[in-house]
């Protein structure tokens, strides 16, 4: 990477004719306090950091809203205005870091600062010619000239303060002439004091005007991904600055009816708000609108947020909110949480095949078509998400899904066998997966997903089920144990096995209750044939601790033929059927 240098001069000349803000810069945050020292230390000869600029090719300029830097800067009002780029036919830079320090030059030097102490005030950048440099070697932070945002010049003390307008130093090419202009003002102090002002000024001047001060480096590329990324290292000193956050700025920017900052915040707290909550980020909005928006790429890139695109999200943003808000309380009818929905873009399809549907309260209703969708909605989504469908290749696996869907009339049924076809996967588990899959551990990540296709008729809608130990987990601690005449093999094989899924069935928040702890040999004797059933309970096997390897070993057989209706567990051999 190859820096130049300039001079301040020259940038601040060209600050909203050659310099502008892309959308992805955030406002500025400097107080007057971080400007002075900015200007204390190009005063004191201290570095002040090396800037990146995108050099925006004329071709190009139109693609991307910009902004310009503030110079009259209100703290009641601090946004950027959105820089017309009419008739400028040449290429642009656009500051990708050192926008906080190019603002505080071009306010100090052109500008004013108006902020509220006790009253509003709006203040310029004054410079005490009277002070001769004081270094504090105890204290870096301190400043070495008195710099200082003011109302007015006037002095506060008499003989010890003349304060110079920093900005009136760019109206002079030469330093003598600078130096020219304030002696009359000066001419009536002592010598001491006219010396100091004179070298105060001739200094100012040369670091404004003579001295390279600022270096930076300009990036060519036009590929805006890579530019992003460029821009999100640059800033990663200070608060993190996420993909979204970026991408959310340039929507912000190109949206013409609707803030997309505030819409798009709004919507996350909508959805994260439903049910027992949820936690979508501003990422899982931000790919919703580009996937439930016809005809737009998927890929969650910069280039894809062209001001053509993020209009058409506008113009489509009430679908967008309106579906990804029924999807999310489906799943939440359905017991999905937040810990369970590990693959929060498999709920993609799911809107998309709402949209187009039409039923924005498709979720509640009970017609016996949309009930039949909704189960097969759900058995597919816990699928998928066991088979990490949406794991690798996301964007084409999402791209083929919604090609299928776009193919189909709109009011057809969700046809799980195209989509599976669509991801590449076998509609059914294998050997491997099925060993994985009941291995899995009480609550985990995936438990509660497979623990619900053991229940192909129940209705999940507006229930709440618990995760149960069949054999209550208090009955595997160690002393227990021992007591029982367990020896230690014995004891770690029951206590590796009772967190496991064969150990473990979904219970109403009203039957989990009333089981508490109670030994399960005493607990399913209260119980019909129809509980052993639904919960696929072997039958010919003790229930009793004694028995606890044995009741695991029959369960773990039943439960691998268990199907998911259209979608089956096959397994190899005689459990294929």
């Amino acid at each position: 990477m190859e820096y130049r240098p300039t001079r301040v001069a020259d940038v601040i000349r060209d600050i909203n004719r050659d310099y502008y803000l892309p959308a992805i810069q955030r406002e500025f945050v400097w107080q007057p306090d971080d400007i002075a020292k900015l200007f204390d230390s190009i005063m004191g000869d201290f570095p002040i950091g090396s800037f990146l600029f995108w050099k925006l090719r004329e071709e190009h300029k139109n693609d991307w809203v910009v902004y310009e830097f503030i110079r009259e800067f209100d703290r009641d009002n601090p946004h950027n205005p959105e820089a017309d780029m009419r008739g400028v036919n040449r290429d642009i830079r656009l500051v990708l870091d050192g926008q906080q320090r190019m603002t505080s030059l071009y306010i100090g030097l052109k500008g004013s600062y108006r902020y509220f102490y006790y009253r509003w005030r709006k203040e310029k950048l004054y410079l005490n010619l009277l002070k001769p440099p004081t270094p504090n070697e105890d204290d870096p932070e301190s400043l070495t000239y008195q710099f200082a945002f003011r109302e007015s010049p006037e002095p506060n003390t008499d003989g010890q303060e003349f304060w110079y307008a920093v900005g009136r130093i760019l109206d002079f090419a030469d330093a003598e002439d600078a130096k020219s202009d304030v002696a009359p003002q000066i001419a009536h102090l002592p010598e001491e004091q006219r010396a100091n002002a004179m070298k105060l000024v001739g200094r100012l001047h040369a670091r404004v005007h003579t001295v390279l001060v600022i270096n930076y480096y300009e990036e060519p590329s036009q590929d805006y991904d890579k530019v992003l990324q460029i821009f999100v290292r640059a800033n990663s000193a200070g608060e993190p600055l996420e993909y979204s956050d970026l991408l959310l700025s340039t929507a912000t920017a190109k949206w013409e009816r609707l803030d997309a900052r505030e819409e798009i915040h709004q919507c996350t707290d909508n959805l994260n708000g439903i049910g027992g909550g949820y936690g979508f980020g501003k990422d899982f909005v931000l790919k919703g609108s580009l996937y439930l928006t016809p005809d737009l790429p998927i890929q969650y890139m910069v280039k894809n947020f062209t001001r053509r695109n993020l209009l058409a999200i506008e113009a489509n943003w009430e679908n967008v909110k309106t579906y990804l808000g029924t999807t999310v309380r489906l799943i939440s009818k359905y017991g999905f949480t937040r810990k369970n929905i590990v693959a929060p873009l498999a709920l993609l399809p799911i809107g998309f095949f709402l949209m187009r549907r039409g039923n924005e309260n498709f979720d509640r209703s009970s017609e016996a078509s949309d009930v039949a969708n909704q189960v097969a909605l759900r058995r597919w989504l816990v699928f998928v998400i066991l088979k990490n469908a949406f794991g690798r290749a996301t964007d084409r696996a999402l791209k083929n899904v919604r090609d299928v869907l776009v193919a189909q009339p709109p009011n057809v049924d969700f046809q799980v066998a195209s989509l599976n076809a669509a991801l590449g996967i076998e509609p059914h588990f294998t050997d491997t997966e099925l060993d994985e899959i009941l291995s899995y551990q009480y609550q985990g990540r995936y438990t509660y997903l497979v623990l619900s296709l053991l229940y192909p008729d129940r209705d999940w809608k507006d229930a709440v089920f618990h995760e149960d130990h069949i054999f209550p987990r208090a009955e595997f601690q160690t002393g227990k144990l021992r007591r029982r005449g367990y020896g230690d093999e014995r004891i770690a094989a029951y206590q590796a096995l009772c967190n496991r899924l064969p150990n473990l069935q979904l219970l109403t928040d009203t039957e989990n209750l009333s089981k508490n702890s109670t030994p399960f040999d005493e607990w399913i004797g209260t119980r019909d044939a129809g509980f052993k059933a639904r919960h696929h309970i072997a039958g010919g096997v003790g229930c009793s601790m004694d028995a606890f390897e044995e009741f695991i070993g029959a369960r773990r057989k039943k439960l691998l033929p268990i199907t998911t209706a259209p979608l089956r567990l096959k397994r190899s051999g005689d459990l294929s059927r």
